[in-house]
C-alpha cells in the first residue's frame, strides 16, 4: 500500500507539473497572443494630437467609446495651453508620431505642409458644407475646419417683429427674410430710427465702441470684408489669406463699402458720435441685451454675455444673425464671416494604414450618431458639416444661427483672413483713424490712407 500511495502521489505531482506546465505554456501564449494582439492594435493604434486642453476629458471618453465599437486605439495627447506648435514640433520627430494633428490655417500650413495629406478624397471633406473654408492647395485639400464661429449683425427678433407691424413703416422691405444686401438692410434700419419712440428703443444699433482695447471689432472684423473681396482678386494665390500675407500694398479697393456699414452703424446708434470714444464693447452688449437697440455686429461667443447679464430681456429665441452687408455686387450670396483657428491634419509621413485607419476615425466622429452627440453635447462644436442637422448643434442660438446660414443653398460664408493682417499696429492705426472721423476731426479720405499707408510700412 505504502508502495503504491507513493506511486499514486508521483503520478499526482507529475500531473500537477504537466498541469501548471501547460497552464504556464498557456499562459506564454495566451500572453504572446495579447502581445500579437497588441501589436496589431499598436500597428492600427491612432494618434490624435489636441490642441485643445478644456476639451481633454471627453477626447478620452471619445477614444475609449471608439475603441469598444472598433478595436481601434485611439492614442490622446493633449498639449499644454500655448504649447501647440512646440509639442507639435517634438512629436512629429518621434518614431511614434501623431497621426492627426492640428494647425491654425493658411498660416500654419506653411509651416506644416510636408505633413499634411490629401483629403480631397476623403468623406470627411465631402461632408464639408462649405468647401471655401478647407486649406487648399491647388487640386488638393490639406486641412479641414472641424469646429467654426461666426460673426455678423446680430438682431433682436422680437423687436423687428414689432417694426414690420408698424403701419406707418416703408413698405419696400416686409420681413427680416428680404434683407439681402445693403440696400435692403440701409432702407430698414433709416426707417426703423425714424420710429424708435414707437418701437421703445434708443437706436437701431448698439454703440459703436471705441474705447482703449475695444476697436477690435470695426479695424479687425469689419476691415475683414473688404480686404476679402480685394485679396479674393487676387489669382496668383488659391487662398485669400495667403494672398493678403503676400501683398506689401494694398489700394483699400473696397473702402466705400466699408464707409456705407460703418456710417449706418454710428448714424443710427443709440449713442451720439461725440460719445463713442469712451463706449466698449460690454456697453454695447448690455444695450442690447436690455432691449435698447435692435442690433449690434458681434459673433457667436457673445451669447453668454447676453444671458448672464442681470436684467436681460431678450429671449434666446429672438437672438438672430445676419451678415453684414457692405454693397458689393452680389453680396446676396454672401453669408456670415465664418472662421477658426482650428483644422484638422493627417500625417502624411505615417504608414498609409495608419493614415487610413485616423480618416476613419475622423469619419466616425463627425457623421455616426453617437460621435455626433459627442461633437454636439460635450465638445460643444459648430459643426462646419453637413452630417448634422440644425437641431444637432450647441443650444448656443447664435451656434444655431451659424449652422442655419451654413446650410444655405448658394450662399459663402466670408473666411476670416483678418490673420494676415501685417501688425497690431497696423490695427491701432486703422482703429485711431476711424475714431477720428467719427468725431468728425477727419474725413474719409484721411481714413482711406491711412489704411493704405500703415498696411505698406507694416507689412515691411
Amino acid at each position: 500500500m505504502k508502495k503504491i500511495f507513493s506511486i499514486l502521489i508521483c503520478v499526482l505531482l507529475t500531473v500537477t507539473l504537466f498541469g501548471c506546465g501547460n497552464k504556464g505554456n498557456g499562459a506564454t501564449t495566451d500572453n504572446n497572443q495579447s502581445g500579437s494582439n497588441m501589436s496589431n492594435t499598436s500597428n492600427e493604434e491612432i494618434y490624435f494630437l489636441n490642441f485643445k486642453p478644456e476639451v481633454a476629458t471627453v477626447y478620452d471618453k471619445i477614444a475609449k467609446t471608439y475603441k469598444d465599437e472598433t478595436g481601434v486605439t485611439v492614442k490622446v495627447v493633449t498639449a499644454a495651453s500655448d504649447t501647440y506648435e512646440q509639442t507639435l514640433t517634438s512629436e512629429v520627430a518621434k518614431k511614434d508620431a501623431p497621426t492627426i494633428f492640428q494647425i491654425n490655417g493658411p498660416i500654419g500650413y506653411q509651416n506644416w505642409k510636408n505633413f499634411c495629406a490629401d483629403l480631397s478624397d476623403t468623406k470627411l471633406y465631402s461632408y464639408l458644407t462649405d468647401k471655401n473654408l478647407a486649406i487648399k492647395e491647388g487640386s488638393g485639400v490639406y486641412g479641414i475646419p472641424y469646429v467654426v464661429e461666426s460673426y455678423g449683425i446680430i438682431y433682436n427678433n422680437a423687436i423687428m417683429d414689432k417694426y414690420f407691424a408698424l403701419k406707418n413703416r416703408q413698405k419696400t422691405v416686409n420681413s427680416m427674410d428680404e434683407i439681402v444686401n445693403f440696400s435692403t438692410l440701409k432702407t430698414v434700419v433709416e426707417d426703423m430710427t425714424k420710429l424708435k419712440n414707437e418701437l421703445g428703443i434708443d437706436g437701431v444699433f448698439a454703440s459703436t465702441s471705441f474705447s482703449s482695447g475695444n476697436q477690435w471689432r470695426w479695424q479687425t472684423h469689419l476691415a475683414n470684408i473688404p480686404l476679402y473681396y480685394e485679396f479674393s482678386e487676387n489669382n496668383e494665390y488659391d487662398d485669400p489669406t495667403v494672398a493678403g500675407l503676400n501683398t506689401k500694398e494694398i489700394t483699400f479697393k473696397y473702402a466705400q463699402n466699408y464707409k456705407n456699414i460703418f456710417d449706418l452703424y454710428i448714424n443710427n446708434s443709440g449713442t451720439e458720435k461725440g460719445l463713442l470714444g469712451g463706449k466698449s464693447v460690454n456697453d454695447s452688449t448690455s444695450e442690447f441685451a436690455l432691449g435698447k437697440v435692435a442690433m449690434m455686429q458681434n459673433g457667436t461667443w457673445t451669447y453668454n454675455d447676453i444671458k448672464g447679464l442681470a436684467g436681460n430681456v431678450v429671449k434666446a429665441d429672438d437672438i438672430k444673425m445676419m451678415p453684414v452687408y457692405t454693397g458689393v455686387k452680389g453680396e446676396e450670396k454672401q453669408g456670415l464671416c465664418v472662421g477658426t483657428e482650428n483644422y484638422i491634419c493627417v500625417n502624411s509621413k505615417v504608414s498609409q494604414e495608419k493614415q487610413d485607419a485616423s480618416i476613419a476615425f475622423l469619419e466616425w466622429l463627425f457623421s455616426s450618431e453617437q460621435g455626433k452627440k459627442y461633437v454636439t453635447d460635450e465638445l460643444e462644436f459648430i459643426s462646419p458639416f453637413s452630417t448634422f442637422s440644425e437641431n444637432e448643434t450647441p443650444s448656443n442660438p447664435l451656434s444655431k444661427e451659424t449652422v442655419r446660414w451654413m446650410n444655405k443653398e448658394n450662399v459663402s460664408s466670408v473666411p476670416w483672413i483678418f490673420t494676415s493682417f501685417p501688425s497690431e499696429i497696423f490695427k491701432e492705426d486703422f482703429g485711431s483713424a476711424l475714431l477720428e472721423y467719427t468725431q468728425g476731426t477727419k474725413d474719409w479720405d484721411y481714413v482711406k490712407n491711412t489704411v493704405i499707408t500703415s498696411w505698406k510700412n507694416e507689412s515691411k
